[in-house]
């Protein structure tokens, strides 16, 4: 989309970096844009910049500058078409960073050097971050209902850190609308209130809050809706507490083997009958050793993914499972976990055992969303297997195991044809509809800290 002429980013874009010299005069800013565009353009800018700047007691940035205004100026006057006037190649440029940055996902390097490539105005470095942040400087901080209506939303909220200090975020998992962001000192539960508040001020209610276990967030949604549910981040409160612990664990047995296989060289490099009882000893030691880890890594892993499994929303048939069902087998696994005998995992499992009481609630909106699509015109089976393409279409979303991340996808795929081919062509695209209605179930905020990455210029 074009900017007009009456846009503020045209305003923002367009004033002047610089304040300007009298004794650096039209001509000998045209020499030195020449000679500048001509060093950079044959690979010798470094010497032919710095000489410059010396010689005029001028800055290297502001020599960049004048040499990009030259080329732009050359463009328009040399080349075969002049359909686009200057701010329409400057929005076309700042169209093409956005979609490279937020779209794309590239960091403000890469979508410079991909600006530069296809030859975009605005495409150094320092151009990238700067418009980025102009940018963020004329977006508001918190969404605005601008309908009579109060509208109802799941609310996903966490804090990250920006230099030491925090940032308040709000979103809508569902449409990944951001309802508040803010920069603040602390982040309290007087913070959250307030922070909470200002949404709500703004026509925005929640459903159902999803967070993580901190104590701000907690205390700030007991004051301002504490009647509403609070639902625990599934992820802060299991895999970022126990799934750490599968990869510890495996790094240690693989330790250890190598420890057990560098005992056995050197029990074979032994000469005397004394060193070989001795190093044999060692030698069965690190083998006990090894043997022991490699039981505690293989027995946390499988226990782990038996937690994971039972946070599914849909058992193997296709059938809502019951929040009675998931804690039930979640309190097992943790008692199995403390059957180990490791003080650490046994710290662990108790830590994920007090977020028990408020992990569960996403079972409670599932099942008035089931509810609802089993209204559609579908089969009780077509629905099952929808849910359960749904089910496995998240796994592959989530999972980094490129060999898991496959065998998901596989699976997603066959749930989606078998759907399909129990009910009948209708206008409404069934598999679409279903998704977007269970798409409401919220179980994590995970998404944050990797969304807000491609914001954090703005």
């Amino acid at each position: 989309m074009l900017l007009n002429s009456k846009s503020p980013l045209t305003t923002q874009f367009g004033r002047r970096l610089f304040t300007r010299r009298e004794d650096i005069t039209d001509k000998i800013r045209l020499y030195i844009a020449a000679m500048a565009l001509h060093a950079i353009s044959i690979g010798s800018s470094w010497g032919t910049i710095s000489a410059l700047a010396l010689e005029y007691n001028i800055s290297r940035t502001f020599i960049y500058a004048l040499a990009a205004q030259l080329r732009e100026a050359g463009g328009f006057i040399f080349s075969e078409t002049t359909s686009y006037c200057q701010d329409s190649l400057r929005a076309l440029s700042i169209t093409t960073m956005l979609s490279l940055r937020f779209e794309g996902q590239t960091s403000i390097g890469a979508t410079s050097q991909i600006m530069k490539r296809f030859e975009c105005q605005l495409s150094y470095t320092g151009s990238v971050s700067q418009t980025l942040s102009r940018i963020g400087h004329l977006l508001p901080s918190t969404f605005s209902n601008t309908d009579d209506t109060v509208q109802l939303l799941v609310f996903a909220s966490d804090e990250i850190f920006a230099k030491s200090r925090p940032i308040l975020l709000t979103v809508d998992p569902y449409s990944s609308v951001i309802l508040r962001i803010e920069l603040a000192n602390s982040r309290t539960a007087e913070d959250w209130r307030k922070h909470f508040q200002c949404i709500s001020n703004n026509g925005v209610n929640t459903i159902y809050l999803v967070s993580d276990q901190g104590t701000g967030i907690i205390g700030g949604h007991a004051d301002a809706m504490n009647d509403v549910v609070r639902q625990s981040d599934t992820y802060h409160a299991i895999a970022h507490v126990l799934g750490q612990w599968v990869n510890r664990l495996d790094k240690k047995a693989y330790k250890e083997i190598g420890f057990e296989e560098e005992r056995q060289r050197v029990f074979k490099s032994a000469k005397s009958k004394r060193v070989k009882a001795k190093r044999l000893r060692e030698y069965k030691k690190a083998g006990k050793i090894a043997d022991q880890a490699c039981e505690l890594a293989d027995n946390f892993r499988y226990i782990y993914l038996w937690i994971v499994a039972a946070l599914n929303v849909f058992d193997n048939n296709g059938d809502l499972r019951t929040p009675e069902q998931a804690a039930e087998e979640i309190n097992l696994c943790l008692d199995l976990i403390e059957e180990l005998n490791h003080a650490q995992l046994s710290k662990a499992a108790n830590k994920s055992r007090r977020t028990l009481p408020d992990l569960l609630h996403y079972f409670n909106a599932a099942k008035k969303i089931v509810y609802q699509c089993q209204k559609l015109p579908i089969s009780s089976k077509c629905l099952k297997s929808y849910c359960l393409a749904w089910q496995w279409d998240k796994v592959s979303r989530k999972n980094k195991n490129p060999e898991r991340k496959r065998i998901a996808k596989e699976n997603a795929q066959f749930y989606k044809e078998a759907a399909a081919r129990l009910h009948k062509h209708t206008d409404v695209d069934i598999q679409e509809e279903i998704f977007k209605r269970i798409d409401g179930i919220v179980q994590s905020s995970q998404w944050s800290n990797a969304s807000i990455q491609s914001f954090d210029p703005i």
